[in-house]
């Protein structure tokens, strides 16, 4: 007998960034340039906004460290708190460029900053020719400071950053594939490409690399390699579920939570495994081992959703714990979906979610955006097709809006398009492939 369907409804908040005072004369207090900008971009004088911009962008060439960081977090503010696309579009070579050098000489804070507009700027230009360039061009340095193992902040932003690069601008399942590697060779060192270097991440960053994983396995769709692929994976994500921090049982969970969905455990059996004995032995013990596998993560949210609190422990996060693996276990046990709703504007618009693949992607973008999330879902054409969210909101932008807003909805159509051409094509192949065997 199944339970009742949890639904919850959440609001978006943020915080502000602040600069340096000592900076003040090279890009401007946070407070006078983004007012600038937004008076700029309020009176549609395209003409002041690009001079407000070309401010932040002729303050990265400065030698001094600190000038450029202050130029990044004012560009990482423009780009929260607006839809710069128009402004952007003829600029981000440029931008791109800039941003890989902070990343590769800066200091970790302008690094961080650099990681975090990189990916923002990939957003903001949607999905096409530009995001994969973006993608491209960026992909090899966040590699570089994934393998090098720095500073935990800077590790943390550059699997953020490969992520949503990844998730906008790939074009093929191998380019999504390269980016799942490297993320998988942070989460389990001994896996990887450095076997005699043993290495432990840190919690913060092994929660962010599971959480950046899972965000990226979700445009796999219903591709999948035959399940013996998944084994070793989901094995070792189980066994994060006994892990001493919170963050990375609850990554863990969520990532397991979507093979579940993506029926990545299960075994499929066919005429030929019963006339190949050989194979069919395999197949039998492989299945066994999955069913073993589904058991002990069963017992294990089951534990979890009902940990006892103990001194001294955080309440709010035992019990976010406690919800996120009772869901997991009423979709394992009674295949319940989880649903999750988040209020967009007014009373009407409100974006919903009723998988796990959704929920991952909410929960990633909502934290990656931070304060800029709402913004980004009201006016971002290509977050509104990746949420499938109707909204009238054209119909009430000025006209500068309206060209971005249906710019951003042409880009955003053109993922999907790309996602599904490219799992139909998968999914041929997959065929071929059994059909050959």
């Amino acid at each position: 007998m199944g339970k009742s369907k949890k639904s919850k409804v959440r609001g978006v908040g943020g915080g502000d960034d602040l600069i340096d005072s000592s900076d003040a004369d090279s890009v401007g207090s946070s407070s006078t340039a983004l007012s600038d900008l937004s008076m700029s971009y309020a009176t549609e004088h395209v003409g002041s906004q690009e001079f407000v911009l070309d401010k932040y962008i002729d303050a990265l060439y400065e030698k001094r460290g600190s000038t450029r960081e202050a130029a990044l977090s004012q560009l990482v503010d423009a780009f929260e708190s607006f839809i710069l696309h128009g402004l952007v579009e003829n600029k981000y070579a440029t931008l791109l460029s800039l941003f890989n050098s902070s990343i590769k000489k800066g200091s970790t804070k302008e690094a961080c900053l650099a990681s975090r507009a990189i990916g923002l700027l990939a957003l903001t230009v949607g999905a096409g020719s530009s995001s994969h360039e973006i993608m491209e061009e960026s992909h090899a340095q966040l590699s570089r400071v994934l393998q090098t193992w720095p500073d935990a902040s800077k590790m943390i932003s550059a699997l953020d950053c490969l992520a949503v690069v990844t998730f906008v601008g790939a074009a093929d399942l191998a380019e999504t594939e390269l980016s799942l590697k490297a993320m998988w060779d942070v989460i389990h060192p001994k896996s990887g490409s450095n076997v005699g270097i043993i290495r432990k991440p840190r919690p913060p960053v092994l929660a962010a690399a599971v959480s950046a994983w899972a965000f990226l396995l979700t445009t796999i769709g219903s591709w999948r390699i035959n399940a013996d692929s998944w084994k070793e994976p989901i094995a070792f994500l189980s066994t994060l579920l006994g892990a001493e921090d919170r963050a990375v049982r609850m990554a863990a969970g969520e990532a397991l939570a979507l093979c579940f969905e993506l029926n990545l455990l299960d075994v499929s059996f066919g005429e030929d495994d019963a006339e190949n004995e050989g194979t069919g032995g395999s197949k039998s013990k492989l299945f066994l081992d999955m069913q073993a596998l589904k058991a002990k993560i069963s017992s294990l949210a089951s534990n979890l959703s009902m940990e006892a609190g103990g001194k001294g422990a955080d309440k709010k996060n035992l019990t976010d714990q406690r919800d996120l693996f009772q869901r997991i276990l009423d979709f394992v046990k009674y295949g319940e979906c989880p649903e999750e709703s988040v209020k967009i504007s007014g009373k009407r618009d409100v974006l919903m979610v009723s998988s796990w693949s959704e929920l991952i992607q909410l929960n990633f973008l909502r934290r990656f955006l931070g304060r800029g999330f709402l913004k980004h879902v009201q006016e971002n054409g290509l977050l509104q097709d990746v949420f499938d969210i109707k909204t009238d909101k054209a119909e009430t932008l000025s006209s500068t809006d309206k060209k971005i807003f249906r710019s951003g909805e042409e880009k955003g159509r053109a993922l999907k398009l790309n996602k599904d051409r490219r799992l139909a094509q998968e999914r041929k192949n997959a065929v071929m492939l059994d059909l050959d065997e």
